[in-house]
């Protein structure tokens, strides 16, 4: 009997020495996983950039903030901004044309670190990205041929016209906020087309866009625009928890300060919708 006691303690204390072990060993796992989960959680994601050598900028076509010149490169308010700030950071900068109503996937797959495009602050915007401080003042606006514009001058007006919009834009949210029928389309150039060729009655773009794109003197002679829907603010999107938005709000104080921010606003003719760093 005393054997028989003696072996199932033997056998109980063993067992309790393997489970103990295998905690610490799980224990000990756990915190290296923490802490590699930690670090990734924590890195810089400004260090991210510059160890890579590059800042990849998610745009669209988008005059006057991101579109080609002549020679092929990309060049605008925000194009040239970004194009400084990836130098005061040291590193080049590439410019990547993206669907906008995929941009927040873009960016947290790391296909481009930021969407720097004339992004208007909104709180879906401002949920999904790591965003700076507003640097340009918008509003979307009703774009429609310049021979029918005096019959669209309210809101009550364009109930029975057919739009065209972006794709994940806040003019996409202002026709449907509205109830107007529409067409989602890739970029705010191809809602102008649109537009233009007749396949729509409006469109609805930012106004400093349509203020660069269209009127005498551009490739759309033939149209203007008339109803202003709303009153918005322009920002750059990092990913959720990036410092590279600290980083950039900096840059943009510092850029104010020294009037190289301005300088740029009046080369594209945006100054009047320029806000305070």
């Amino acid at each position: 009997m005393k054997r028989k006691i003696l072996s199932v303690l033997l056998c109980a204390a063993f067992a309790v020495s393997m489970m103990s072990g295998c905690g610490s060993d799980t224990g000990a796992d756990s915190g290296s996983n923490a802490g590699a989960q930690g670090g990734a959680s924590s890195e810089s994601d400004m260090a991210y950039v510059q160890d890579k050598g590059t800042l990849v900028v998610g745009i669209t076509n988008f005059e006057p903030m991101d579109y080609k010149d002549e020679s092929g490169e990309w060049v605008g308010f925000d194009a040239d901004m970004a194009r400084a700030f990836a130098e005061s950071l040291g590193v080049e900068v590439e410019f990547v044309e993206i669907d906008w109503d995929n941009k927040v996937l873009e960016l947290e797959g790391q296909s481009i670190d930021c969407v720097w495009n004339g992004m208007t602050l909104t709180d879906e915007v401002t949920s999904a990205m790591e965003c700076t401080r507003a640097y340009l003042n918008n509003a979307q606006v009703v774009v429609v041929p310049s021979d029918v514009a005096d019959q669209y001058q309210d809101t009550d007006s364009l109930s029975e016209l057919n739009f065209a919009v972006e794709a994940g834009s806040a003019g996409e949210a202002e026709v449907s906020a509205l109830g107007l029928n529409y067409t989602a389309v890739t970029a705010q150039a191809d809602a102008l087309m649109e537009v233009a060729g007749g396949t729509c009655d409006a469109a609805v773009i930012d106004s400093l866009m349509a203020a660069a794109m269209i009127g005498e003197g551009t490739s759309y002679e033939d149209l203007t625009y008339t109803v202003s829907l709303n009153s918005e603010e322009y920002g750059v999107g990092f990913r959720k928890g990036s410092d590279l938005a600290e980083e950039l709000n900096q840059f943009f104080a510092d850029s104010y300060a020294d009037g190289s921010m301005q300088e740029c606003a009046e080369k594209y003719g945006v100054q009047a919708a320029l806000i305070e760093q």
